[in-house]
């Protein structure tokens, strides 16, 4: 790291910057120093080794500066290092750094699951568990859920992803590469068909018969414990359902006595122009997990849900070390600031509109775009070989590389590795959604 005692705000400008090979030499060298200490099973999509990261954009060692569309796979949703979080960090830490919640509680964590109430789906009496991470949550929401109904089974839609926990990678659509070899997997899972309208073509109402169809005659209600659905899929390849699909879903799950899980920890707080991306699709869930872009960076995570569910479980019966962590309650409630003080729903819809709007202009331009899909600063295309829907994955791959070499930092996707997923923060400024646009535009062209 630089000597240099400059905030990441001063030392990094909002702009693209190439000024080494990509990876640089710094980053390089460090990389040998990675392999000699850390498992190869520990990807590195883009080995360049950051040192600031402010706003929009991340710094490597070498001082070249990317247009940030991964944001640490949909975490920083304000942005790097935002002001407001990184002062209520310092001072949280300033006060103590840890005590464990179910051993002396204290107000942040309450405060968090009282913002979680108010502004995850829902007007109904809500109750709170914080933890690590999204797969712990999921993890959580799956003991709750199984408490609540004495029943076992889980169900998880075709193109799924929820973690790589024994039970999460077991809930994942992909076993490569996070089941493989990793087994036995854990039992009671059930695989259903979703809604993909690029590819399956049925409207919601045809896609949930068929997945009630699966629901109640293969799997069987009377042991099934809950249904988990990703509003809109995140590994998956950002698949936004039919209209009227998982309002259906949720309609057939209160009527048979199994929870209906959002799965929100990709797509929840504000990325997709509202708190929770269900408030798109017009239903309640009986519970949501959360994660990522609540913390800001920090590690936290939570399951949120109706009060009778929450309150089966025994005293005793969740929890965890670290849940909660008070420096992470902190940023958590920093993030919700900041939210409402700088109107960031509408900077989501406004991402929307403008890469959007130019990713729709690029898709008449080129026909190996088959659709552009996703709301709010969550957007995505599906690559494809022209004049047919044939998943095209080795023009992502291209296109991945490109970016890095010219300073755009994207992620791939999808079952079939032919999705380019878009995550910028939602405060992204217009002129960089414009330059990034330039780059796809030129690696596009040189396909």
């Amino acid at each position: 790291m630089s000597n240099t005692s400059a905030p990441a705000s001063v030392a990094v400008t909002q702009e693209r910057k190439v000024v080494t090979a990509i990876p640089g030499p710094k980053s390089q060298e460090m990389h040998k120093r990675r392999a000699e200490v850390v498992p190869p099973g520990v990807g590195a999509a883009l080995p360049v080794y950051i040192e600031n990261a402010y706003g929009s954009i991340v710094q490597d060692v070498d001082g070249n500066q990317f247009i940030d569309f991964a944001t640490g796979i949909g975490v920083t949703t304000i942005g790097h290092a935002n002001d407001a979080v990184v002062a209520a960090v310092a001072e949280a830490a300033a006060h103590f750094t840890h005590v464990c919640f179910t051993v002396t509680p204290y107000e942040g964590y309450v405060k968090v699951a009282e913002l979680l109430a108010k502004h995850t789906p829902g007007n109904h009496a809500k109750r709170t568990m914080l933890c690590n991470s999204g797969a712990e949550a999921v993890e959580n929401a799956v003991k709750i859920a199984r408490k609540y109904t004495r029943k076992n089974g889980v169900a998880v839609l075709d193109h799924a992803y929820h973690g790589r926990t024994n039970l999460t990678m077991s809930m994942n659509f992909k076993n490569a590469p996070y089941a493989t070899g990793f087994g036995p997997t854990a039992p009671s899972i059930f695989r259903a068909p979703s809604s993909y309208p690029y590819r399956d073509g049925l409207t919601g109402a045809e896609a949930a018969k068929r997945t009630i169809t699966y629901l109640e005659k293969i799997v069987g209600a009377e042991d099934l414990a809950v249904v988990f659905a990703e509003p809109i899929q995140g590994e998956g390849g950002f698949i936004v359902p039919a209209d009227g699909y998982l309002p259906a879903i949720q309609e057939w799950c209160t009527k048979n006595n199994v929870v209906f899980v959002a799965d929100e920890v990709q797509a929840g707080m504000a990325r997709t122009g509202a708190y929770f991306a269900s408030e798109g699709f017009g239903f309640v869930p009986d519970l949501v997990t959360i994660a990522k872009g609540v913390g800001g960076g920090m590690p936290i995570a939570a399951v949120t849900g109706r009060a009778e569910i929450m309150d089966a479980s025994h005293p005793g019966g969740l929890g965890g070390t670290f849940g909660g962590n008070p420096v992470s309650c902190a940023a958590a409630i920093a993030i919700f600031s900041e939210i409402e003080k700088d109107n960031l729903l509408d900077e989501a819809k406004r991402v929307e509109k403008t890469l959007g709007g130019g990713l729709k202009k690029l898709q008449e331009k080129y026909p190996v775009i088959g659709e552009v899909r996703g709301k709010g600063a969550m957007l995505a295309i599906e690559l494809v070989q022209p004049g047919t829907k044939d998943p095209n994955a080795e023009a992502v791959t291209k296109i991945v590389a490109f970016g890095a070499q010219h300073g755009l930092l994207l992620l791939s996707a999808g079952t079939y590795g032919n999705v380019l997923r878009f995550l910028p923060s939602v405060k992204t400024s217009d002129a960089l959604l414009e330059d990034a646009l330039g780059v796809l535009d030129e690696a596009l062209a040189s396909l």
